[in-house]
C-alpha cells in the first residue's frame, strides 16, 4: 500500500524519509539555557519516533529571550556545549532530521513555567527585563515590556545570526525561525502588539520590516545545502489581529527572501485570543499559505491520527504535518502512523523485534 504521508519530501538542500515532524515543544528543563539529562532522554527517544524531522524546542537567541528560567538557549559558549553531546546521540541512533527553532520571547519573557503558575515571575523570582515592538504588556498581570530602539533590534538579528552561527556548528540540518505564538516577531507582525508609529509599525509592510530583516540576516549565513524555515501564525484569533490574507502575503516575501518552507500555527499574541480548538483547527491557514505563496508548508494543531495526517498531505491541503502533544502521548507515533497505513520503515536494530513482521503482537497491541 503506497502513502503520501511515507512519501520522501526535500527542503531546501535536506532530504526526509517521510512527511511527519515532531514539532518543537518547550520543555522549561535548561539551565541558563543549557541541555539537560532531561533533553538527552526526551530527545533521544524522539529521534527514534519513526519521524522524518525533529525539531527542538523554542531556543532562545538571548537571555533576555527566553520565556522562563528553564528555556534552552543557544546564546553562549556554554549552551553550545552543553546541547552538543544530545545532538551527537540523536544523530548516531535516531533516524530523523535534526532541526532547531530559533526564539526570542518579546513580551511573553520572565515568566513562570506552567506548572509553577505560567504567570509574569514576581520581584522574589528574579525576573528580567523584557522587550517589545510596543510598551503594552501581554495581558492583566504582565510585565509591561520596554519599547524596542533600533539599537534593539539589531542587537536581537544578531543575535540570531549568532545562534544560527552555533546551530551549524552542531549540525543541524534545519533552522527554523519563530515568528508565531505571540513570541517577538510574531509581535512586530501584529498590529496587537505593535502599534509603532515608525518605519516598523503601522502597515502591513512596516511590520513585517524587521522579521524579514532577521530571516534576511539568517538566510545570509545559513548553509543553502542545509533547510531554512519559519513558523508563522496564520490568525491572532482576535478581532483587528492578523488574517489569513496577511500571512499569505507574509509567506511570498518570505520565498522572494529565500525561505524554504513556512510551518503555520496560530493564535498566542494576546491573553484574551480564543481558538476555536477542534481536529484539524489550524490545516486551512496552511492550506491557504500554501495556494496563495506557492511555499512548502508543515501543517500543526490537533493533528492525531495517521488517517488524518494521510488526508491532509493527500489533498495537497500541507506539504508535511507537524505533531507535538501526539508524540508526547506515544513516541512512536510514527512506527504505528506507517503500520497503521500498511508502510514498512526502518527500525532501530535493538527494536526490530517489536516490528509487524517480526512481533505478531504488533496488530494485537494497535487494536487494544
Amino acid at each position: 500500500m503506497s502513502s503520501h504521508l511515507f512519501t520522501p519530501i526535500r527542503l531546501g538542500g535536506v532530504d526526509m524519509s517521510n512527511r511527519i515532524a515532531v514539532s518543537a515543544m518547550c520543555q522549561y528543563s535548561a539551565t541558563d539555557g543549557c541541555a539537560t539529562d532531561w533533553h538527552m532522554i526526551h530527545l533521544g527517544g524522539l529521534a527514534m519516533s519513526g519521524a522524518g524531522l525533529l525539531v527542538l524546542e523554542a531556543t532562545a537567541v538571548e537571555q533576555a529571550g527566553r520565556i522562563t528560567h528553564g528555556c534552552l538557549g543557544l546564546y553562549s559558549d556554554a549552551n553550545e556545549a552543553a546541547l552538543a553531546p544530545v545532538i551527537a546521540a540523536c544523530r548516531q541512533h535516531g533516524q530523523a532530521r535534526l532541526g532547531i527553532q530559533l526564539a526570542h520571547a518579546g513580551r511573553k519573557g520572565s515568566a513562570q513555567r506552567p506548572w509553577e503558575g505560567g504567570r509574569a515571575l514576581g520581584p522574589d523570582e528574579a525576573p528580567w527585563e523584557t522587550f517589545a515592538p510596543s510598551p503594552l504588556s501581554h495581558g492583566e498581570g504582565w510585565h509591561t515590556p520596554t519599547e524596542m530602539t533600533r539599537a534593539d533590534m539589531e542587537r536581537v538579528r544578531d543575535a540570531h545570526v549568532a545562534a544560527a552561527h552555533r546551530a551549524e556548528r552542531l549540525g543541524f540540518d534545519l533552522v527554523e525561525v519563530h515568528a508565531a505564538h505571540g513570541y517577538l516577531l510574531h509581535e512586530f507582525l501584529s498590529p496587537i502588539a505593535n502599534q509603532r508609529e515608525d518605519a516598523f509599525g503601522g502597515s502591513l509592510e512596516n511590520r513585517m520590516r524587521f522579521p524579514l530583516e532577521v530571516v534576511k540576516a539568517v538566510r545570509a549565513v545559513w548553509p543553502t545545502h542545509r533547510a531554512l524555515g519559519i513558523r508563522i501564525t496564520g490568525s491572532d484569533w482576535v478581532e483587528g489581529g492578523i488574517t489569513p490574507d496577511e500571512a499569505a502575503t507574509f509567506a511570498v516575501r518570505l520565498k522572494v527572501e529565500g525561505v524554504d518552507f513556512a510551518c503555520v500555527s496560530s493564535g498566542a499574541v494576546s491573553a484574551t485570543a480564543i481558538p476555536k480548538v477542534e481536529p484539524g483547527y489550524q490545516v486551512p491557514f496552511a492550506a491557504h499559505v500554501r495556494a496563495r505563496a506557492g511555499l512548502p508548508v508543515r501543517a500543526v494543531g490537533m493533528i492525531t491520527t495517521p488517517e488524518q495526517a494521510e488526508t491532509i498531505i493527500a489533498e495537497g491541503q500541507a506539504d508535511m504535518v507537524a505533531l507535538a502533544r501526539g508524540f508526547l502521548d506515544n513516541p512512536r507515533w510514527g512506527f504505528h502512523a506507517a503500520q497503521t497505513l500498511g508502510v514498512e520503515i526502518p527500525y532501530p536494530a535493538q527494536y526490530e523485534r517489536a516490528a509487524p513482521k517480526l512481533w505478531p503482537g504488533a496488530q494485537r497491541a494497535q487494536n487494544k
